[in-house]
């Protein structure tokens, strides 16, 4: 035919390239594949730039003027999860380096190898490693370490040896949910930085973008129930945000709580109800068949009912006590102590804590 000519042989490997070598990608570090809409929303809508951060305004500012006259010191951030400590160092990465990223930065997460040897191999190769730089003096290289607090105590010694030697060329970025776990040589070689829960504004103004990006059918009521279940942490927002708009397409108070699992505060407040005026064998009786139709957990109504005691009035002594045999129940929870148990002591508890009211007021 006139119109078809035939493949040479560099067509053909054009056409076809060689299938990559297994485990070529990087651990943790593999690009997200398929159309944008598929990603998590967690990874789509994570800060790009310092500007694009939710809150925390006062340490990214610090932050960012440390960069601008280039003086970034060693970085030790540390807070709860999802509070923009890693959002935070990738953004000055990418402002530092911008196309250049990949190159000058290593990255490490739970995912990897924590011990001595990495430490002693992969970050001291990379620390040691002369930087390309086409600038009037070569930029220095940064070694990101996510969840550093799962470091065991040898390889943050080894570390700390391994700041000091390549502190002209590289600089540390430590993140971490709890400090305590860093060892003190560690904390005095970094400038510390901690990141508070986010403020409920910061996290609905961000959700209210996302709602409008994404074009979802969000009411009040979602979105106030999406804040309060989040406490603070945007990942476990925009997780909850993702999974109830999966379940239903349109985003209620309901919704979201049983997308969750957690009690609704309507059922909190029947609970509550029960527990301060029901006999113990009926209050037992209506908790017990409110859990096993709307597959509640004890743990988490004994979370709800503990908060819902700070806005009722009770004199003070009840209250303490109540608190402090709530905290004894929920702690045996997490050793998997029997249920039906503890739903008894939860009554018995609060029955006490009755006997009590009442003779307080006669």
């Amino acid at each position: 035919m006139a119109g078809a000519t035939a493949a040479t042989p560099m067509d053909v490997d054009a056409a076809a390239p060689p299938p990559p070598l297994a485990g070529a990608a990087a651990k943790g570090k593999a690009p997200l594949s398929g159309p944008v809409r598929a990603a998590p929303w967690v990874e789509k809508y994570r800060p790009q730039s310092l500007a694009d951060v939710a809150a925390h305004r006062d340490i990214v500012d610090t932050i960012d003027r440390l960069t601008n006259e280039n003086r970034l010191p060693h970085l030790l951030l540390y807070g709860p999860p999802g509070t923009g400590k890693t959002s935070t160092i990738l953004a000055v990465a990418r402002k530092l380096y911008g196309p250049q990223y990949s190159n000058m930065i290593l990255e490490l997460n739970a995912s990897d190898e924590r011990g001595i040897d990495v430490v002693r191999q992969q970050i001291q190769d990379f620390a040691g490693a002369r930087s390309l730089s086409f600038g009037a003096r070569p930029s220095v290289k940064l070694v990101l370490l996510d969840e550093a607090d799962a470091m065991t105590k040898d390889a943050q010694f080894a570390l700390r040896r391994v700041i000091e030697k390549y502190t002209r060329s590289t600089r540390f970025a430590l993140i971490c949910n709890h400090v305590n776990k860093i060892i003190p040589a560690l904390q005095s070689r970094c400038t510390r930085f901690r990141f508070a829960p986010l403020d409920g504004s910061h996290v609905r103004e961000r959700l209210q973008h996302i709602i409008k990006s994404e074009g979802l059918s969000v009411d009040e009521g979602g979105l106030t129930a999406l804040v309060r279940l989040s406490n603070g942490d945007m990942r476990k927002a925009l997780n909850i945000l993702q999974s109830t708009h999966m379940a239903s397409q349109q985003i209620t108070e309901e919704a979201v709580y049983l997308c969750t699992g957690n009690p609704m505060p309507k059922d909190i407040e029947e609970i509550a109800f029960w527990l301060l005026n029901e006999p113990f064998s009926t209050s037992f009786k209506y908790i017990s068949d409110m859990k096993m139709r709307k597959g509640l957990a004890l743990v988490d109504i004994i979370r709800e009912v503990t908060m819902f005691l700070f806005k009722i009035q009770m004199p003070s002594n009840v209250r303490v006590k109540l608190i402090d045999d709530l905290a004894d129940i929920e702690y045996r929870l997490s050793f998997a102590c029997n249920d039906k148990l503890q739903l008894g002591a939860l009554i018995s508890t609060f029955t006490t804590a009755r006997v009590a009211m009442v003779a307080a007021a006669s």
